[in-house]
């Protein structure tokens, strides 16, 4: 665990989640005994295959609007590094139009594209996510976990599959509020030096501790949209303050004279900036 972050995990109370609190000692692979087990890919299938006949209309729908209402493929796809390192492809509604971006348009491409007409509302309510419950069945992912991140973006590699939610995607549903006071000379450094450590320690913190229940629980508050995001804006403050860079109170602007735009957030996770499967 990255030196000086370790507090910043301890500040969010898990036991909303039946958890105790995490100790700055946690290990970015130590893993819970239901973590590691065949029980939690069990679990995962199980729940996905109950799910389909109600979930494929659903995908049904929203394949059908995306498609009328702006131009490109259905779906789009991204590498992005799974259990212990390995590339695999996730899979997503398309939500923006534009074409790719170069290689760092998962931090500066956002300024040139532009969400689909249901980009917003597939985004807010997390439906874009639903078509990674094939990412599940294949192996890829599990239902929780930390989410998986692209090459560029991976701090370490991960012992267990990544996830469609996560503790992480619990209290940062909402990060573009935090995002849109950043100025945009320090984005790439606040993006970097101080969101990926604080959520890659927060999962890492909650895979450690996880149980049956507590991915119930997690499950429960993602499916309902009950997002944890008052808890964001106290850990992102924390990280501001630890002394050295980036971690300091200059890399957030209450009132910047030009900021990133915020109409959606704007981390890679979110970012279309990889090939585009053809409509379907």
């Amino acid at each position: 665990m990255a030196s000086g972050q370790g507090h910043l995990i301890s500040d969010y109370r898990t036991s909303s989640f039946g958890l105790p609190s995490a100790a700055s000692t946690t290990r970015q692979n130590e893993l819970s005994r239901w973590s590691r087990s065949a029980a939690k890919r069990l679990f995962d299938c199980a729940c996905v295959l109950l799910a389909l006949p109600a979930v494929l209309p659903v995908l049904l729908a929203i394949a059908v609007v995306v498609r009328l209402t702006s131009q490109g493929g259905v779906l789009f796809r991204q590498k992005r590094i799974g259990r212990h390192g390995r590339a695999f492809t996730i899979i997503k509604f398309r939500t923006m139009v534009g074409g790719a971006g170069d290689a760092d348009a998962s931090i500066a491409g956002w300024s040139r594209q532009r969400l689909t007409p249901v980009g917003a509302f597939l985004r807010s309510s997390k439906l874009d996510e639903l078509p990674q419950l094939f990412n599940v069945l294949l192996g890829h992912m599990s239902l929780v976990g930390p989410r998986p991140k692209p090459p560029e973006e991976t701090i370490y590699n991960l012992a267990c599959r990544p996830g469609i939610t996560g503790l992480a995607t619990l209290i940062f549903a909402h990060e573009e509020a935090l995002f849109a006071r950043v100025p945009r000379d320090c984005f790439s450094a606040y993006f970097h030096g101080v969101v990926l450590p604080v959520k890659q320690q927060l999962d890492a913190a909650y895979m450690a501790r996880a149980t049956f229940l507590s991915d119930v629980g997690l499950l429960t508050k993602s499916v309902f949209g009950r997002w944890e995001t008052e808890s964001a804006e106290k850990l992102m403050a924390d990280a501001a303050l630890e002394p050295g860079p980036p971690r300091n109170s200059s890399l957030i602007d209450p009132a910047p004279a030009e900021v990133v735009p915020a109409p959606h957030s704007f981390s890679s996770d979110e970012t279309e900036v990889a090939e585009e499967v053809p409509a379907v």
